[in-house]
C-alpha cells in the first residue's frame, strides 16, 4: 500500500486506516469471549499484512475492550509497534459515569482528557500513543483548556500528536488560535451517502490547516458494498438507485469491486481523505486495500458525485 504523511506530523502511514471498533463484534463487554478476542487480533494482523499502518481506536469501543485487543495484537507481533501509527480517542462519557444520575455527555475538560488518555494507555499496554483525538465536540469545551490538556499530554510523553473528531469548523478555528500543539487530523463521517463535508467547510479547513481528514463509515455502514442494495430499507434506497449503477459501471471498467471504487472516490479529493476500514473479515480487509492503487479521473469522480447528490449540479 502506498504511504502518505499524516497532516503536518511527519508521520508516514498507509493511505487507508484500519478501524478497530468492530473487532469485538458487540458493544457489550460481557459478550466478548476469548474466541472473539482471538479473531479480533487476527483481523488486526491481517490488516497489518495488507499494508494498513494506522490503527484507529477509542475508549468507548466496547467499553475499552477494543483497545485491549489491539494492545494484545501488538504484543503478539513486537516488531509491529515500530512500524505503525496507533491512534485512539476519548472525550465521551457514558450514562452513570461517575454517578448513577450522570447523563451521556461529552467532556473535554483537561482533567478528564488526561485521565481518559492514561486509561487508554493502560488498556493498550503502551507508554505513548502516536495520535490522541477528542471524540466529539464538547459544547462546554474551552479552547484554552483543551490546548493546555494537549500540552500536558505531549510534555508527559503520553501522546505525540493530536486530532479531533466530529467537530464544527468554527470551533476548530477557535482552538487553532490558541493551541500550541499541531492538530494533524480531523475525523469525520464522509462517504458517497454523506456529502456534507464537501460543502460545509470541513474539507476546505483540512486543506488550509494541513489536517488529514479521516473518513469514518466511508462505505455508509456497508451500503456501498457489493450486494448492499438487497439490504436497504425502502426509505434509504432512493438515493442509491442512481448511484449504485454508476459505481458498478466504473468498477466493471476498472476490474475491481464497487467497494474499492467507493473508497477510491474519497481518496481522489485533494484534501487527502483517508478512509477508515472497519470490517473484520480478512478477505474484505485485503480487498479494500486495493483502493490505494486506484486513481479516478475527474469525469469518473463527478459522475459519482452527481449520482450521489441525486440531482444535477447547479
Amino acid at each position: 500500500m502506498r504511504t502518505v504523511e499524516l497532516g503536518a506530523s511527519g508521520l508516514k502511514c498507509g493511505a487507508l486506516a484500519y478501524g478497530c471498533w468492530r473487532i469485538a463484534r458487540t458493544w457489550n463487554p460481557t459478550e466478548v469471549t476469548a474466541d472473539i478476542e482471538a479473531a479480533g487480533r487476527r483481523a488486526i494482523h491481517t490488516a497489518y499484512d495488507a499494508g494498513y499502518t494506522l490503527f484507529d481506536n477509542a475508549d468507548i469501543y466496547t467499553g475499552g475492550v477494543c483497545e485491549r485487543i489491539l494492545g494484545q495484537a501488538l504484543r503478539e507481533l513486537p516488531a509491529m509497534r515500530e512500524r505503525v501509527v496507533i491512534a485512539t480517542k476519548g472525550g465521551i462519557r457514558r450514562p452513570g459515569e461517575p454517578n448513577p444520575g450522570s447523563p451521556h455527555r461529552y467532556d473535554s475538560s483537561a482533567e478528564y482528557l488526561m485521565a481518559a488518555c492514561e486509561a487508554s494507555l493502560q488498556r493498550l499496554q503502551l507508554d505513548c500513543v502516536d495520535l490522541y483525538m477528542i471524540h466529539r465536540e464538547d459544547f462546554l469545551g474551552d479552547p484554552e483548556e483543551i490546548a493546555s490538556a494537549f500540552d500536558r499530554l505531549h510534555e508527559s510523553g503520553k501522546a505525540r500528536f493530536f486530532g479531533l473528531s466530529n467537530f464544527r469548523p468554527g470551533f476548530i478555528a477557535a482552538l487553532l488560535k490558541v493551541c500550541r500543539q499541531p492538530i494533524v487530523t480531523h475525523q469525520l463521517e464522509i462517504s458517497l451517502a454523506r456529502l456534507a463535508p464537501f460543502t460545509d467547510g470541513s474539507l476546505d479547513q483540512c486543506m488550509a490547516e494541513r489536517m488529514t481528514p479521516l473518513a469514518w463509515s466511508p462505505l455508509a455502514g456497508g451500503l456501498m458494498g457489493d450486494g448492499a442494495a438487497k439490504l436497504l430499507p425502502a426509505q434509504r434506497a432512493y438515493k442509491l438507485e442512481t448511484l449504485l449503477p454508476v459505481l458498478d459501471e466504473i468498477a466493471s471498467a476498472r476490474g475491481v469491486s464497487r467497494t474499492v471504487i467507493a473508497l477510491a472516490w474519497l481518496m481522489r479529493h485533494p484534501s487527502g481523505i483517508m478512509p477508515i476500514i472497519g470490517t473484520a473479515n480478512p478477505d474484505r480487509i485485503r480487498e479494500t486495500a486495493k483502493a490505494a492503487d486506484i486513481q479516478l479521473d475527474r469525469e469518473e469522480w463527478y459522475r459519482l458525485f452527481v449520482a450521489a447528490r441525486g440531482e444535477p449540479l447547479p
